[in-house]
Order: C-alpha cells, then structure tokens, then sequence
C-alpha cells in the first residue's frame, strides 16, 4: 500500500480534475433537496445544504483514466455495489439509491466535510490517503459518515 501512498502526488491533480468535472455536470443537472432533506443536510454538518445538488444515475460516473481506476479497485473503491458519490456539494446517486434516506443522509456527512477542510483539493487528499491507510471504510472521513447517518437515520426515524 506504501506504493499506492507515493503515487498520490502525482494522481491527485488528475483526480481534481476529473472530480471538478463531474461536479460541474451534477451542479448543473441535479435537483435541489426537499425541505426534510435541507433538514437532514445540516443534521449531517452542512453549512450551506441549498447549494447541494443530487442527480440520480443509472451508474455513478467514474474516471476514465487508467491509472487512477487501477489504485481506486486496489482500495475499494468504485465497486460495482457502490451507490453514492460526493463531490464538493455535488451528490450523485445511483438509481436504486434515490429514495435511500440513509444513503443521502451519509453523501451530505461527506458535503459537510468538503466544507470543513476547505474544498475539493484538501477533501480528496486526506480522503484517497484514508483510503490507502488504513483502508477503505475504515478511514476517519468514511466512518464519520457512516455512525453519524446511523445516527441521524436512527433518532428521527428513517422516512
């Protein structure tokens, strides 16, 4: 995994761009969320839900290049199984996800924390290294999104 880890400088511009991109698209394309969903952004640590987007998509998008896709399956990410993705306040999710209160609720935990470390750039950084080590899910960012959706999901009942 140490080799994973060294090549993250040099990937890291490519995954940017590549994630900049495909906010753009979602930015554009998404559907504001609905009142109960503002509510469960800013439970989730949201400092500004109304500029969060979601765009529903039969697959979710991924990169193109070979290299980046190579290290992301060595991590876990990507997979076939996977039904949400954040970029910035940009959230796709995958068809079968779309009415997934808890899936939506954990991709908003994950907007607030682009918003806490200063954007795209810093998020994808500490992110893809958690990935690497200690491996994806059990990175910081990850299981913050996964006990605080459980949580939310948990105390004002899943609608």
């Amino acid at each position: 995994m140490s080799s994973f880890l060294s090549s993250l400088p040099v990937l890291l511009p490519v995954v940017q761009a590549w994630a900049e991109k495909q906010e753009i698209i979602v930015l554009e394309a998404g559907a504001p969320l609905t009142e109960s969903q503002l509510a469960d952004a800013r439970r989730a640590g949201v400092a500004h839900p109304e500029k969060i987007r979601a765009l529903r998509s039969e697959t979710l998008p991924f990169p193109e290049n070979e290299d980046i896709m190579f290290v992301a399956r060595q991590v876990g990410l990507f997979s076939n199984r996977s039904t949400g993705m954040t970029l910035g306040h940009a959230i796709c999710l995958a068809h079968a996800a779309w009415d997934d209160r808890h899936t939506l609720v954990h991709e908003c935990v994950h907007v607030g924390q682009y918003e806490r470390l200063g954007g795209l750039r810093p998020f994808l950084s500490q992110y893809l290294r958690e990935c690497i080590d200690p491996g994806y899910p059990f990175g910081g960012l990850e299981q913050e999104a996964i006990l605080v959706s459980r949580e939310i999901c948990k105390t004002t009942g899943d609608r």
